[in-house]
């Protein structure tokens, strides 16, 4: 059976989650992973081995553990649902998912900064996914400034075997329809 990686790519309050978990829905055998779950149980569970500056190397290492054991042990799609935004970490999963035999697709959410700060504004999510952040005002911030910053990069074609993108909510139907066709 042929198996897909599909991995989201945005920006805080874009949708990814929401997304993921529609298509998970949609697509039969398929996986969620989402690394906000992982940095929330390490808050909660394990703060006292949270790294207090640079890269959260528990949560990374967390997620790979996972993706590495649903890769060995199922025969499961992986939705990768992670900001997901660094060019050179794209390339190393992307890279691993084609090592272990999936097709990859990528879902760039393309959301105007104006609505994700709208999103921002409104939200009701809780901050217990947060490790240096205070709010997600602060996690857009720096995403914003990350743009010109870091390896922040809006993916490309040919990164991977197909690239769907997000411009506006009413674009999610047609994407799951188009990533579903494509995978049965």
């Amino acid at each position: 059976m042929k198996r897909y990686a599909i991995l989201t790519v945005g920006k805080t309050h874009s949708g990814k989650t929401t997304f993921a978990r529609e298509l998970e829905q949609y697509m039969s055998n398929s996986l969620v992973i989402d690394q906000d779950n992982h940095a929330a149980f390490i808050n909660k569970h394990y703060g006292k081995l949270m790294p207090t500056s640079g890269p959260n190397t528990l949560k990374y290492t967390l997620t790979h553990t996972i993706v590495d054991y649903a890769v060995h042990e199922t025969n499961l799609h992986m939705i990768i649902c992670n900001s997901n935004r660094s060019r050179k970490g794209r390339e190393e999963l992307l890279s691993y998912f084609r090592n272990k035999g999936f097709d990859t697709i990528i879902v760039n959410f393309d959301i105007p900064d104006a609505v994700l700060q709208e999103r921002v504004k409104r939200t009701t999510r809780g901050t217990e996914i947060f490790r240096s952040a205070s709010s997600f005002d602060e996690v857009l911030a720096r995403q914003q400034a990350d743009n010109y910053n870091s390896d922040a990069a809006v993916p490309v074609v040919g990164e991977a075997d197909d690239l769907f993108t997000i411009r506006q909510e009413n674009d999610v139907p047609f994407i799951i329809q188009e990533i579903c066709n494509l995978i049965e």
